[in-house]
């Protein structure tokens, strides 16, 4: 009787030993992102084009917010027009209260289809509007639009750490690079089209379709690797809980909130300034341009510098550099300066931006909360 008992117990020892290499067998890492391959690539080129479609289309609003002025909304003061276009940013940073919850339960793809087609009729919309119909633009374009952005912006940061684990700072940064590209093309593409001989409503619709086909593209991009489920792993009040406990998390969205509140200004006055400080007005023009096309620069190389000095010291740095450099903006005085400004700024402030998504990311010990984390600091710094 004894012989069995032994017999069995090393049986069982050996399918304990059988489950326990195949737990540490390939299978198993497979949950590992793969740090590269075709379908890796290619989703970060499809978020790289809900960036250029999304915050890169909000910061072209200047170009509305001047023909609505002049031409098209000759009834409403520019106070009142400016605020479709702060409306959009507030949405789009505020819907990834909602939208990154969901992402966390596998919803990734009616996310970005979803958000991708609101924003679509939403432009589409926008060109049957006529002059003098405030309220229809404020919805269509204030509302809708936003909600559209907000949809797809967080997940889209967020699935990038299920394909990349040591890339994933770089990769982000590429990713969040799409903003200033799209705010050097979309403008240069609206003030073609709106001040040309093609007019509001052909216009409108010329650019929505340009948008609609990139959102296309980037949808059929775009794949997950961990299988979507209809429970999350982590309760969105779990997650904030946590999060309400989490005195980094708590510190970097507390600084992210405080550096949003300064990280406009430049954006907003340094042509304003330049032209005041009799800088020509022609030059003044392109000081916007020249700092989005640093701040490209910026974010494209921030992940790589961020790989020696660490996401949360390089982020720090740019942070003093943009602090800086909007104390200096009170010392224009000739076209050299405004370059340098631009240029500085552009770039630390790309710098900044591009690294917010992975310092988040480097934070959070569970990543199936990854989204709600998302969500919560977006709404802060949107705010």
């Amino acid at each position: 009787m004894a012989q069995p008992r032994i017999r069995d117990t090393l049986v069982a020892h050996e399918k304990s030993d059988t489950l326990e290499e195949l737990d540490s067998s390939p299978l198993s890492s497979e949950s590992d992102p793969p740090d590269g391959g075709f379908w890796a690539w290619a989703t970060a080129f499809g978020c790289f084009l809900i960036q250029f479609c999304g915050f890169g289309y909000v910061s072209s609003f200047g170009v509305y917010q001047d023909f609505y002025t002049r031409i098209y909304l000759t009834n409403q003061p520019p106070f009142a027009i400016s605020w479709i276009g702060a409306l959009t940013s507030f949405l789009a940073d505020n819907i990834t209260l909602i939208s990154g919850p969901l992402y966390d339960r596998g919803w990734f793809y009616k996310l970005m289809i979803v958000g991708s087609v609101i924003q679509s009729l939403s432009l589409f919309t926008l060109s049957f509007a006529k002059p003098g119909q405030f309220y229809l633009i404020f919805m269509v374009q204030g509302v809708l639009s936003g909600i559209g952005m907000g949809l797809t912006y967080g997940p889209c940061m967020a699935v990038i750490s299920q394909h990349f684990s040591k890339r994933r700072t770089l990769v982000m940064s590429l990713v969040a690079s799409g903003s200033p590209m799209g705010a050097i093309i979309h403008p240069i593409m609206l003030n073609r089209l709106l001040n040309g001989n093609v007019g509001f409503a052909r216009g409108v619709r010329a650019s929505a379709g340009f948008v609609s086909a990139l959102l296309l593209i980037s949808c059929l991009s775009m794949r997950t690797r961990v299988l979507s489920t209809s429970k999350p792993t982590v309760s969105y009040s779990t997650a904030v809980g946590k999060c309400s406990r989490d005195i980094f998390f708590i510190l970097i969205t507390a600084g992210s909130t405080i550096f949003q509140i300064g990280y406009y200004f430049p954006i907003f006055y340094l042509q304003l300034d330049s032209i005041k400080h009799g800088i020509d007005v022609h030059f003044s023009f392109y000081s916007l341009a020249i700092m989005n096309a640093a701040c490209v620069v910026g974010r494209c190389t921030a992940g790589m510098i961020a790989a020696y000095t660490g996401a949360l010291n390089f982020t720090i740095a740019s942070t003093l550099a943009c602090s800086a450099l909007i104390i200096s903006v009170i010392a224009l005085s000739d076209i050299a300066s405004v370059v340098v400004i631009g240029l500085a700024y552009g770039y630390f402030s790309g710098v900044y931006i591009a690294l917010m998504a992975p310092l988040v990311t480097a934070f959070t010990p569970d990543l199936s909360e990854l989204g709600a984390r998302f969500g919560i600091c977006f709404a802060f710094t949107g705010v």
